[in-house]
């Protein structure tokens, strides 16, 4: 906007297309219009007047203008009472171009104009205050366009009732009306002005009524409080420190204090709470005004759209702040409530861990409606300072260089001893400490080459520098994994009543990843221990295999005698699995495959919901509202299925097994039921499931009479998708109908078959393994054993005793080597077994599976600009990237489900992986779910006959040493024949 009343003047240039000046002269015509605004009444054929408005432009001045070498200038004053919107134009006289160009000119008090010199809207008022912001007990003044011989109605309102009202007489031109902002008004009001002109005048054509709405920030200093906080601008930590409050005109008030470590404010720009910006935000308008001036005979105010400026929220804050990266540890002091009472000061101690930064004290405080806040940033350091790094994760048997940056701030600092102490090292006794000298303030780096010992767990390491009585400390905490698969190894035995069993055991894998049980059953073996451990560690999270690792454990105390950890540990892992179920529910009630999915997976909402229900009636609470919104999808679902030829293997099953759910819920569904009971071609699982619904819903006539002459063997199969199901899964189901129908003859039988596919060290899916032992469990809970285990056992101890009335009854053996004497002193024959499981210290044993008839897999890694690069000999500080190309080369149809386990070498470092997306020489292909996590990435994906895909993660060689790279391993989760494994190798990072 330029001033009017003051010369202006516009330069003119003569371009070409690229923008370059054109030399030499050239005549150009300027000419200058003043866009008006016209309005009127307009009378419609309805009888109904309507206010038009439009534009027109108006010549004020024409000139010639000369260019030399492309340039010129032209100027122009426009008046004071010029104010408004022009148009410059210029055209070139020899050729005919023209360009153009808006402006708008304006004075200073451009606001307080009279209305109806430049209306925009028939029915509005605009009008001014003084100010924008008052504080309470000043002077506003309203400045409003009025006519003559008028009224005004000055209404104050604001977010709940109008808080007072005035009548008062107009004059021509503008009235100011004058008013005392008080308490009340704060922290804003709107003062809504009802303009009102006699009946029937013809001065103006204006309506009878016109209305306009304007807020006030209005501030009450009576409710600011204004904390003050006194500390050093430096303090040092793990030394006491000390802060005090006060209120700057010692007004009394209540507080808290807290200090965080600036780092960890910027990631979220988290700035400090302002409780008065909160609790005195703006307001808005919630009064709401009607009149009858509309419907006035001879006064029509016209079918106009009301335009009111009605308040709302003015804060927000800025999230542009650059983040700062800081990678020392964050602090955060949290202290109070504390009372301080008028004109007093108080002073607290307190005591900052190891760091080194800057840290940010903030006071919060309150008092009977008043409130404020105050801040301050403090440097934390010390004369001798240190920081070390280390990768996230490391691997047994590794080597790595720890770099240690020691800073001198201090002259006094001359040699400093730095030494390591670690539970994590090996080598620590001859390379724990180095020396370093300054010759002035500044900053070295020292190295140590460390040895990772054979163990996994938490690994902490402590850095400690020494420089006369400075000193200084850093701790760092890892995790030592080891990434390479468990190995499994079962000792068996059928012992007859009377017979004596002798097994000597040694312990496989490295040490700390152990692990030797000890079951003893009267029913064929099922592998309890093993199979257990399979689902809980089973590494992908899938709605499916996340219910599948808790599913048995609601009945495991129906299979074997439970210790109290065993106990708390099953109820710990049931209830952390029903809370992460909530993330994979989605806004019509079904549960998508994987969490934060979009849509829903109709087995896995079954199988899910199945868990959901069985926990609820163990006694577990449900999150609010997850199974009604479960059971609205399930009875959609049920209502509107129809059998379809094109559908998936197993899509009767999947209805049946919903109706079976919504009667186990207590809300079957009869005709469903009954539709599905006649569909022609419905399969034998299907069938069973659905005579378990018949029997839920109080109708076991027609259970028993549709389980009639069906077999209970099915034939062998493996679906990669559906129901993700198999054989053995169905065969399963089957049992746990026998079991809820009553027959136990044929459940018994089918027991000893499912109980000895279990005992065999066959692989099992997720899903066949979990509905196993479910289906198990409540046999054995529904028939409790009529038979005891009365056995002697010794396991490096004294002879014990055992007499159960479980089926099962298990023990945990000393990890590492050992012997175990069990003499059957009962009736009855016993299965036997020591289960024992470890990881090798490396995968160097590990064979490579490729069958190129099944699963092609290649892999390679590539520098950024797309060279090959050996990944065995790295150079600190490259960007890499791993590339994974998967086909399915088509002699087995479409595999569904696949899973990618890569797991990466603890001295690289995965990148954002999304980045890779941006480029599309490395663009990975399409994939169901990929799981990112600190040293590997999972992905998840589907892949058509004689496909393949190819999938990109960016890595950084970021520290020195030579560490070990673990298999990439791919295979279907639900057919285990279906895999390719890569066998990993020793890399290194070099400088």
């Amino acid at each position: 906007m330029l001033e009017t009343g003051k010369y202006h003047s516009f330069d003119i240039a003569d371009v070409d297309t690229k923008g370059h000046l054109i030399n030499g002269k050239r005549r150009v015509q300027v000419e200058f219009y003043k866009i008006k605004w016209s309005w009127w009444w307009d009378h419609s054929s309805e009888d109904l007047s309507n206010f038009t408005q439009d534009k027109y432009n108006k010549l004020i001045k024409t000139e010639s203008v000369v260019l030399t070498e492309g340039r010129g200038k032209w100027g122009i004053n426009v008046p004071q009472d010029g104010w408004g919107r022009y148009l410059i134009r210029v055209k070139d006289e020899e050729s005919g171009h023209t360009t153009g160009k808006l402006i708008y000119m304006d004075w200073a008090n451009y606001a307080q104009r009279l209305q109806q010199d430049n209306p925009t809207e028939a029915a509005m008022l605009s009008f001014t205050s003084n100010k924008p912001k008052y504080v309470v007990g000043e002077e506003a003044v309203l400045t409003i366009p009025t006519m003559a011989n008028g009224r005004a109605l000055i209404s104050f309102e604001n977010g709940t009732h109008v808080l007072k009202t005035d009548w008062i007489n107009t004059q021509k031109g503008e009235t100011q009306y004058r008013f005392k902002v008080d308490e009340t008004m704060a922290p804003n009001v709107f003062v809504n002005v009802t303009l009102l002109q006699p009946h029937s005048q013809t001065v103006n054509d204006l309506p009878i009524r016109m209305y306009g709405a304007i807020p006030l920030l209005v501030e009450n200093p009576a409710t600011l409080l204004k904390p003050v906080i006194t500390m050093p601008d430096k303090i040092r930590p793990e030394t006491q420190t000390a802060i005090t409050v006060s209120e700057s005109t010692g007004k009394e008030m209540t507080y808290t204090i807290a200090i965080v470590d600036e780092g960890l404010l910027d990631i979220t720009n988290f700035k400090t709470p302002d409780p008065h910006e909160a609790f005195y935000a703006r307001e808005a308008l919630g009064v709401k005004t009607w009149d009858l001036f509309d419907y006035v005979i001879g006064a029509f105010g016209g079918d106009l759209e009301r335009i009111l400026s009605i308040g709302g929220d003015a804060g927000g804050r800025s999230l542009n702040k650059n983040i700062s990266v800081n990678r020392f540890k964050p602090v955060v002091k949290f202290l109070g409530p504390y009372h301080l009472a008028a004109n007093e000061r108080q002073t607290h101690s307190f005591v900052l861990p190891q760091y080194i930064g800057s840290v940010k004290a903030m006071v919060v405080a309150g008092h009977q409606g008043s409130y404020g806040f105050t801040d301050k940033a403090i440097a934390v350091k010390k004369p001798l300072m240190i920081l070390a790094t280390l990768p996230r994760v490391l691997g047994p048997a590794e080597k790595v260089q720890l770099p240690v940056t020691v800073f001198a701030m201090e002259s006094s600092v001359k040699t400093v001893t730095v030494r390591i102490e670690s539970n994590a090292f090996s080598n620590l006794a001859a390379n724990y400490q180095q020396t370093v000298k300054f010759d002035k303030p500044g900053e070295q780096m020292v190295t140590f080459d460390l040895d990772v010992k054979n163990f996994i767990g938490l690994g902490k390491v402590k850095v400690i520098a020494q420089s006369g009585t400075e000193k200084a400390a850093f701790d760092v905490e890892l995790s030592l994994r080891n990434p390479n698969p468990f190995i499994t190894k079962v000792l068996e035995k059928e012992v007859m009543p009377g017979e004596v069993w002798n097994a000597p055991y040694a312990a496989i894998g490295m040490k700390g990843t152990n692990k030797n049980t000890f079951e003893a059953s009267n029913i064929p073996a099922i592998n309890l221990a093993k199979r257990l451990n399979y689902l809980i560690e089973y590494p992908h999270g899938c709605v499916e295999q996340t219910t599948s690792s808790v599913f048995p454990q609601l009945y495991l105390s129906q299979l074997t005698d439970l210790s109290s950890y065993q106990k708390a540990l099953t109820d710990r892992n049931i209830k952390i699995a029903i809370n992460k179920l909530v993330s994979f529910q989605v806004t019509n009630g079904g549960l998508s495959y994987w969490p934060d999915g979009t849509e829903a997976n109709d087995w896995g909402t079954n199988y899910a919901g199945h868990f959901m229900l069985a926990a609820q009636a163990a006694g577990y609470a449900m999150p609010i509202g997850f199974l009604e919104h479960w059971k609205v999808y399930q009875k959609q679902k049920a209502l509107t299925w129809a059998p379809d030829t094109r559908s998936f293997y197993g899509a009767d099953l999947v209805q049946s097994y919903r109706l079976y759910l919504l009667a186990l819920a207590h809300s079957p569904e009869l005709g469903a039921m009954n539709r599905l009971k006649e569909f022609p071609y419905i399969s034998v699982e299907a069938k069973w499931r659905l005579a378990a619904a018949y029997k839920l819903a109080g109708q076991p006539e027609i259970a028993l009479r549709m389980i009639n002459g069906l077999p209970t063997t099915i034939k062998p199969y493996y679906t990669l998708y559906g129901t993700f199901g198999s054989d053995l899964r169905d065969e399963a189901m089957i049992l746990e109908t026998l079991t809820l129908l009553g027959q136990r003859t044929q459940a018994a039988a089918l027991l000893k078959t499912v109980a000895a596919h279990l005992s065999q060290n066959d692989w099992y899916s997720t899903q066949t393994t979990a509905y196993s032992l479910i289906a198990i469990a409540q046999y054995c809970g529904k028939n409790p054993s009529g038979s005891k285990l009365l056995f002697n056992y010794q396991a490096g101890g004294p002879k014990s005793v055992v007499n159960s009335g479980s089926y099962i009854w298990s023990l945990p053996l000393k990890s590492e080597s050992g012997n175990i004497l069990v003499q059957n002193t009962g009736k009855n024959r016993l299965y036997l077994r020591v289960i024992q499981q470890g990881q090798p210290i490396t995968g160097e044993n590990v064979q490579p599976v490729n069958n190129p008839d099944v699963l092609q897999m290649r892999i390679a890694y590539f520098s950024l600009s797309g060279s090959p690069v050996d990944p065995s000999k790295m150079k600190q500080g490259s960007d890499f990237v791993a590339q994974v190309v998967i086909k399915n080369p088509g002699r087995r149809g479409r595999y569904d489900n696949m899973a990618l386990t890569q797991i990466f070498p603890s001295g690289w470092e995965i990148l954002n992986t999304r980045m890779m997306n941006n480029d599309e020489a490395f663009k990975s292909s399409e994939s169901d779910y990929r799981d990112v996590r600190d040293d590997r990435v999972n992905t998840y994906f589907s892949l058509s006959e004689g496909k393949e895909v190819t999938y990109y993660v960016m890595l950084n060689a970021a520290y020195l040493g030579k560490f070990y790279q673990p298999a990439v391993y791919c295979a279907a989760m639900y057919n285990n024949s279906i895999n390719a494994l890569n066998k990993g190798q020793w890399v290194e990072v070099v400088k």
